[in-house]
């Protein structure tokens, strides 16, 4: 029997059903891995329109009818119609969803040798352990330092000599958007995993190994990549103005609707062999990544960039920890929770 087929799937890994057959989509180890116990690949092959009472939504999985969401003006923001809607921003990617996505209050020249400084400094105090925790020792810290760059502000924790809030350095401050790293904790995190788990890729993205420009090129697709394929935020909500119809049936007019971000971007009706990650892939998408100038979105890809070629400038013989293989969780927000490694 197919190993890919529902059936094949283990009692104790099946989506728990509700009403109709639907798997709920809260259902029991689906915030520990909904692609494993393909969650995602059932609502968008047998429910591509079905309503979950226990996230009070109705559920759009396949790409076109989540483009459709993220895009039409029939939809808004959700909860209230102030939020954004059509092309306007959208919580989606490393957006928190703000009508205007304004720019720091420092520009990114400044910004972008900050960031680089800062994930130097963090990859040098890993150098020379036995093992480190990239999330525990630098993804939870390269973005507090970026944030603190945007905003004009110091922060003495950082370097890890010492503790406390950040310090303003000039005056203004970066907007929300840019302030809140959690969900660039999450995408760096992805984005270190798909990069240090093929040795291929981690030799092309050495710094000297290839120039300049190629290697921006390539850090620039794995981003886009790594974003479609295991995005920060797995699920956008909208809401219906008007009965819309989708590939599934009708919305009802007024309806909170559920984008499943995770579910899209691993549509094999859009994207060629979905799970794998290819940075080269000729059917890349950038939809799913959200606005390229909302400020969170340029920052997380600044920690990406710099943070990948830091780590591999002062360990250059990077590896996974002996018996360790990085695994995402969560079903909301998604990300590994641990990177194991080996510095040399």
């Amino acid at each position: 029997m197919p190993v890919d087929r529902p059936e094949a799937v283990p009692d104790a890994r099946r989506p728990h059903r509700i009403a109709g057959g639907q798997p709920g989509l809260l259902a029991p180890g689906a915030t520990t891995d909904p692609y494993r116990l393909r969650l995602y690949r059932l609502l968008r092959t047998e429910y591509p329109l079905g309503y979950d009472p226990a996230l009070d939504a109705w559920l759009l999985s396949r790409y076109v009818d989540v483009a459709l969401a993220l895009t039409d003006p029939r939809f808004t923001g959700y909860p209230h119609d102030g939020a954004p809607r059509g092309r306007a921003p959208v919580p989606l990617g490393l957006c928190r969803g703000a009508q205007v996505c304004a720019p720091p209050a420092v520009s990114y020249r400044t910004v972008e040798p900050a960031v680089e400084r800062t994930a130097y400094v963090l990859a040098r105090r890993i150098v020379g352990r036995d093992r480190a925790d990239l999330v525990a020792d630098f993804c939870r810290w390269l973005p507090t330092g970026a944030a603190a760059a945007a905003a004009g502000l110091s922060y003495p924790g950082v370097n890890g000599r010492t503790g406390g809030e950040p310090h303003r350095r000039t005056g203004g401050g970066a907007d929300d958007c840019a302030r809140s790293t959690a969900l660039r904790e999450h995408a760096l995190a992805s984005f270190l995993a798909n990069m240090l788990d093929d040795p291929d890729l981690q030799a092309a993205a050495t710094p000297g190994a290839t120039a300049p420009h190629a290697s921006g090129t390539l850090l620039d697709r794995a981003w886009a990549e790594t974003l479609r394929r295991d995005p920060p935020v797995q699920i956008v909500l909208r809401r219906t103005r008007t009965e819309v119809p989708v590939s599934g049936g009708t919305l009802p007019a007024g309806a909170p609707v559920a984008c499943l971000i995770g579910a899209a971007g691993r549509d094999p009706a859009r994207f060629t062999a979905p799970d794998r990650f290819d940075p080269l892939r000729a059917d890349a998408d950038t939809l799913l990544t959200g606005p390229a100038h909302c400020p969170a979105a340029r920052l997380g890809r600044l920690e990406a960039e710099h943070g990948l070629r830091a780590l591999l400038t002062a360990m250059p013989g990077i590896r996974w920890a002996d018996g360790f293989r990085p695994v995402a969780g969560g079903l909301l927000t998604r990300s590994p929770r641990t990177l194991l490694v080996r510095p040399s």
